[in-house]
């Protein structure tokens, strides 16, 4: 990586970010899965942010209190408080821990970066809350029932919440009585069906499209007490301010009895515009961050990393960073013909919200 530093450092010359930092993560055995995702993440700005805030508010607890969290914490400090400007980094720490969590990550097999993404925040969420309840038992001596002078306390907000958490709207229509019921539920990610020669836009306009619910799958409305045909979309209500998209690549095929992988040609765009919500205005959203998948199938291949830092575009790969030019960024786009020897395709994207940008 010495090589790859200076040649980073030499691309970027005097344009390099001041207070910026590139550094690769070693491998310990098929982690490109969890490198890749860290990258995005690192690269997620006000989430690095508040962790490593949080970092130095709480580095003095001992070795007692280590958690995924404090590990993640420990790992994006320690990245962002080297003195060099580029460099390889070994997240052993963070690898340990995240083996000692959860028993999918352990072994040597080839893991997915979704999954890994979605217990991530989860338990990073979890530990949050625990933190924050533990800091008010501790600031009020005590009262557990969750009140203070007999006010019930809100749920503390993440920064897991803050940064990408959104709510989706299920709205289903009795087609008797025309009523409609509306469920809210949280996302973390939008998880995307694909399609050959598609867009991300198409792709969000089909998971907003409208389902007839009818023969066996007839819904029960409460006003008519009985069985009807009905028509369900689901609509974002409140989009995140970091939206992360998965494509579903990995489809099972029941005549194969096993997952293939789609190597579909899914345009993504760099400026999103999010027009199936209940806001009144599109929301709009500019490309950070892309998780690749490498390879032909589910269970092999590797995981590589693009990320936008101060207007350049950077791959990670593993120990390995350099520069790319944004026009790259489409060979990543997937397959127009089912066989290709292009296997490099887009699975995980990462937009911000322009309007939180400003802020």
């Amino acid at each position: 990586m010495g090589v790859a530093g200076s040649k980073l450092e030499k691309a970027l010359g005097d344009h390099f970010p001041e207070g910026e930092r590139y550094f690769g993560l070693e491998n310990f055995g098929n982690t490109c899965y969890c490198n890749s995702v860290l990258q995005a993440l690192y690269f997620c700005v006000p989430f690095r942010e508040q962790l490593v805030e949080y970092y130095s508010n709480n580095k003095n607890q001992g070795d007692g209190d280590e958690n995924l969290l404090t590990c993640l914490a420990e790992l994006f400090t320690q990245i962002s408080s080297q003195k060099k400007k580029t460099g390889v980094i070994a997240p052993k720490r963070f690898v340990q821990r995240l083996r000692k969590e959860n028993d999918v990550f352990r072994g040597f097999m080839h893991q997915d970066a979704h999954e890994f993404l979605n217990f991530l925040l989860n338990l990073v969420d979890i530990l949050e809350k625990e933190s924050h309840k533990a800091k008010n038992q501790a600031v009020a001596n005590g009262p557990s029932n969750g009140q203070v002078n007999g006010v019930k306390q809100e749920p503390a907000v993440t920064w897991v919440h803050k940064n990408f958490q959104g709510i989706l709207t299920n709205e289903t229509r009795c087609l008797r009585c025309e009523t409609v019921t509306a469920r809210d539920e949280t996302f973390l990610d939008l998880s995307l069906d694909i399609e050959q020669n598609s867009s991300i836009t198409s792709c969000l306009k089909n998971f907003s499209s409208t389902e007839t619910l009818n023969a066996e799958d007839k819904f029960f409305c409460d006003k008519c007490c009985s069985l009807q045909e009905a028509q369900k979309r689901m609509k974002i209500k409140k989009p995140p301010r970091i939206l992360v998209i998965h494509l579903k690549r990995f489809k099972f095929m029941e005549q194969l009895n096993r997952h293939k992988k789609l190597s579909y040609r899914v345009v993504f765009p760099l400026e999103l515009k999010l027009s199936n919500t209940m806001e009144a205005a599109d929301s709009e959203y500019s490309l950070f961050a892309v998780v690749v998948h490498v390879g032909s199938g589910p269970n092999h291949g590797h995981y590589v990393s693009l990320v936008k830092s101060h207007n350049h575009w950077l791959f990670f790969d593993d120990e390995n960073v350099e520069m790319i030019d944004e026009s790259a960024i489409q060979t990543f786009f997937g397959s127009a013909q089912e066989y290709s020897n292009n296997t490099d395709h887009g699975y995980i994207l990462f937009y911000e919200s322009i309007a939180a940008d400003k802020n």
